[in-house]
């Protein structure tokens, strides 16, 4: 990086060879930005900076491709002449541009890097996008994996984009992704985890008023284990995917009828479900999550321990997530398709991975606050912000999975 570059982030007050380490807070995005790490046309907005990570923005044109890749030694747009399929799409179309599923198209982002030599960045789909059966990810020049950014990267940002499900209508602008920036950071160990729940309570256990802390947490080599909850007696635990279903706007607000969309789930005695692998699920975690403001974390997006299941495709829970006032803790929602063949998940099995790293600094707004955002903090069972609220007899039976 050149020389101007590196007393600019110093100007900035940017971090440099991992001093403080951990997650960058919204200040220090903020201070990144003005700093030109982070640079974007249009500019980047105050409200795509979050607690402890930034929503990235679709660009203007979309390519369909022939199939997913990696550039490697090459340049993406090299190895897009040599994928793309048919004309480039227009994504300023006043009416967008429709997607099909079950074919990968690539969007440059809006936001570009110049990133200081002691930082790094990590991609993961906002919770919005996961939860429509959409699998995103990022990639950088010369990258030679999906949705990590080496320190000091500097160049465009690519998206790949594959909706499962959904037809689905895109437009430019649209914030389908996030970026975290860390520098010198490591999931906390097994043994810090432990401290950390003791201290300040991680995980709460279901019932109760006021819910109390799970008493002793699954704390693995690489993070706390989630467990699902399916309860049965006849409520509805989780929501499938419908296959065939009209054209889903990604713009949408409050729209769609979900059932036109979505499958209630209910659970077989004793607490049972068997997932059938053609079809998308949202569950929900027995645990009630609580994220303090000194730590942010990620979901794992799959892990072969867990059996032959992909569990949640939007990783990041930003500080502040289930956590403050009286709130004690809110259920993670799980993203889940089985690989292959039929699986039988059972109420309370471990399901999913969720790893914790330090902030370099408390963010000065958390996530749930005012202006932040943030969507699902207080969810159950929440289905995108594209769908109406669920009433009536259907909203009735979810009352019983608490």
């Amino acid at each position: 990086m050149q020389a101007g570059v590196r007393a600019a982030d110093r100007q900035a007050g940017l971090p440099e060879r991992g001093d403080p380490p951990g997650v960058f807070s919204a200040r220090m995005v903020r201070d990144a930005i003005r700093a030109g790490a982070i640079r974007a046309t249009p500019s980047v907005r105050d409200d795509q900076v979050q607690p402890a990570s930034l929503d990235l923005r679709i660009g203007t044109r979309a390519y369909r491709l022939r199939s997913s890749f990696l550039p490697g030694e090459s340049r993406v747009r090299e190895r897009l002449a040599e994928l793309q399929v048919g004309p480039e799409l227009d994504l300023e179309h006043p009416a967008g541009v429709v997607l099909d599923p079950k074919i990968p198209y690539l969007i440059q982002l809006a936001e570009r890097l110049r990133l200081p030599a002691g930082v790094r960045a990590r991609a993961n789909p906002r919770s919005s996008t996961g939860r429509l059966d959409i699998f995103t990810r990022v990639l950088t020049d010369r990258g030679s994996q999906f949705d990590e950014i080496d320190a000091g990267y500097e160049g465009p940002l690519w998206l790949e984009l594959y909706s499962n499900t959904f037809t689905v209508n895109l437009r430019a602008g649209l914030r389908l992704t996030q970026l975290r920036l860390t520098t010198a950071s490591e999931p906390l160990s097994a043994a810090e985890l432990a401290e950390a729940h003791r201290s300040e309570a991680l995980l709460f256990a279901p019932g109760g008023d006021p819910r109390e802390p799970v008493a002793r947490p699954r704390i693995g080599s690489r993070g706390l284990l989630l467990s699902v909850s399916l309860p049965s007696g006849g409520n509805h635990v989780g929501w499938r995917a419908r296959h065939h279903t009209p054209l889903l706007d990604l713009s949408a607000r409050g729209e769609y009828d979900p059932l036109d969309y979505w499958d209630p789930v209910v659970a077989e005695a004793p607490g049972r479900l068997v997932l059938d692998p053609d079809y998308f699920y949202l569950l929900v975690s027995k645990e009630y999550v609580r994220i303090p403001p000194a730590l942010a974390a990620e979901m794992a997006a799959y892990d072969p321990t867990n059996g032959e299941l992909r569990t949640h495709y939007a990783g990041f829970f930003d500080p502040g997530f289930g956590y403050g006032g009286e709130l004690r803790g809110t259920r993670a929602v799980l993203e889940v398709r089985a690989h292959d063949i039929p699986f039988m998940l059972e109420d309370g099995q471990p399901i999913a991975r969720l790893a914790y790293e330090r902030m370099a600094e408390e963010p000065d707004r958390l996530y749930g606050a005012e202006g932040s955002g943030s969507h699902f903090q207080h969810q159950g069972i929440s289905l995108s912000r594209q769908f109406r609220p669920v009433t009536g007899a259907i909203a009735f039976r979810f009352l019983g999975t608490d």
